[in-house]
C-alpha cells in the first residue's frame, strides 16, 4: 500500500494536511508519499525554510504515511478479499541474457567513455542494431523484442556498475561536479526581459513580459475565485532532443516543470504593493541533456532581473539523482538524461 499526506507548518508546530488558509502563511508545503519501506515521492513548496525544518517536516511527514498504509492494511484485514492475479510479462531468457551480456560488455564500457550525448546515442543505437541482427535473424525463435529488451537491462546494468564500481559518471564527471555553465542576458531587444541559460547539453531561453493588472488569470477552483499576476511557462519543442514530430499544446511534463519552476520562483517575487505589474514568463528549451526544470529557474531569475523585477533574490535550481544497489549508494549532483533514466 501506499500512504500520502500534506505537511504544513501552523504557528510553529508540524501539522498534518493543512487547511487551504493555513497554508497561506506556512513556511513549509510539503507532500509525502511512501511504502512501509521509505519514501517514494517528495513535492515541496518551501518559503525558504531552513534545512533542520524541511528534514525534521520529512520526518513527522513519513510518520503520518505509515499511519496512512496501517490503516489501509487493517481494512484489507476486515474486508478479507483475495489478491487480484497480477499478468505475467514476457522477459528476455536466462541464457539470452548471458550470452547478450558476454557479447556487448565490451562495447558498452567504450561507449561509456563518449561524453557528448548525440555521439553516446548514435553508439548505442549501432550496438543495439547490430545484436538484433545477429541474435535475431529470420526464422529465429528469439525476436528483436527480446534482444532489445535484453540489452536495455544490460545497458542499464552497465551504466549502474561504472557509476558505483569506478566512482564516475559516463560524461567522466565526478559525482558533485557541474557541467560548463554560461549565461547571458538581454539576448532579444525587443522583450521586457530576456536570458539564455546553458548548463552542459541543456539550454533554456526565458523571456519576461510585463502587464497591467487587467492581465491577471482569473482562476475558479474547488478552492474558489482567485487571481494570478505571476505565470511561469514552459515549452520542449521537439527539436530540443533531436525529434521531428508535431508541435501540439503543452502535455502533463510540460505544465508540471513550469509549476516546479514556478514554486521555485514565487516566494522572491514582490507583492503587488511593491511591483504592481503583472508578470510572464516563458521558458522555451532549445536543448536537454537532463535538468531542463532546473535550468528554467536560473533562466528564469535571470530574465526576471533583466526585466527590471525587485526580486528579493537570486535563485538557482539544480537536479540531483540516486544510484542505489544494496548497500552502495551515489548521489549525483546535475544529473544527465541517461542517469534520469537509470537511477
Amino acid at each position: 500500500p501506499v500512504g500520502a499526506v500534506r505537511v504544513g507548518l501552523v504557528n510553529g508546530q508540524l501539522t498534518v494536511n493543512p487547511t487551504y488558509q493555513q497554508l497561506v502563511n506556512s513556511p513549509i508545503d510539503l507532500v509525502l508519499a511512501g511504502t512501509i519501506e521509505g519514501m517514494l515521492s517528495i513535492e515541496a513548496g518551501f518559503q525558504e525554510a531552513a534545512e533542520t525544518q524541511v528534514v525534521e517536516a520529512i520526518r513527522f511527514g513519513y510518520d503520518q504515511v505509515l499511519r496512512v498504509i496501517h490503516l489501509q492494511e487493517e481494512l484489507g484485514r476486515l474486508a478479507t478479499q483475495p489478491k487480484a492475479t497480477t499478468l505475467s510479462v514476457r522477459r528476455p531468457s536466462d541464457e539470452l541474457m548471458k550470452t547478450l551480456r558476454q557479447r556487448a560488455l565490451t562495447d558498452l564500457k567504450r561507449i561509456n567513455q563518449l561524453q557528448r550525448k548525440e555521439e553516446r546515442e548514435t553508439a548505442v543505437e549501432q550496438l543495439s542494431a547490430a545484436l538484433v541482427q545477429e541474435f535475431a535473424p529470420d526464422g529465429s525463435v528469439v525476436t528483436a523484442v527480446d534482444v532489445k529488451s535484453a540489452f536495455g537491462v544490460v545497458e542499464r546494468e552497465e551504466v549502474r556498475r561504472h557509476i558505483l564500481q569506478a566512482q564516475q559518471r559516463v560524461d567522466g564527471r565526478s559525482y558533485t561536479q557541474l557541467r560548463e555553465i554560461s549565461s547571458e542576458v538581454g539576448v532579444l531587444p525587443r522583450t521586457h526581459g530576456s536570458s539564455l541559460f546553458t548548463r552542459g547539453e541543456t539550454q533554456s531561453l526565458a523571456v519576461t513580459t510585463l502587464g497591467t493588472s487587467d492581465d491577471e488569470q482569473m482562476i475558479e477552483a474547488l478552492e474558489g475565485k482567485s487571481f494570478k499576476r505571476f505565470m511561469l511557462h514552459y515549452n520542449f519543442p521537439p527539436f530540443s532532443v533531436g525529434e521531428v514530430r508535431p508541435v501540439r499544446g503543452p502535455g502533463r511534463r510540460e505544465i508540471g516543470h513550469g509549476a516546479l519552476a514556478e514554486r521555485a520562483l514565487s516566494p522572491v517575487i514582490p507583492t503587488k504593493e511593491q511591483f504592481p505589474y503583472t508578470i510572464r514568463v516563458v521558458s522555451d528549451i532549445l536543448e536537454s541533456n537532463g535538468s531542463s526544470s532546473m535550468a528554467t529557474v536560473c533562466s528564469s531569475s535571470l530574465s526576471l532581473m533583466d526585466a527590471g523585477v525587485p526580486i528579493k533574490a537570486a535563485v538557482s535550481g539544480v537536479a540531483m539523482g540516486l544510484v542505489k544497489e544494496g548497500s552502495r549508494t551515489a548521489i549525483l549532483t546535475d544529473i544527465s538524461g541517461l542517469e534520469d533514466h537509470v537511477g
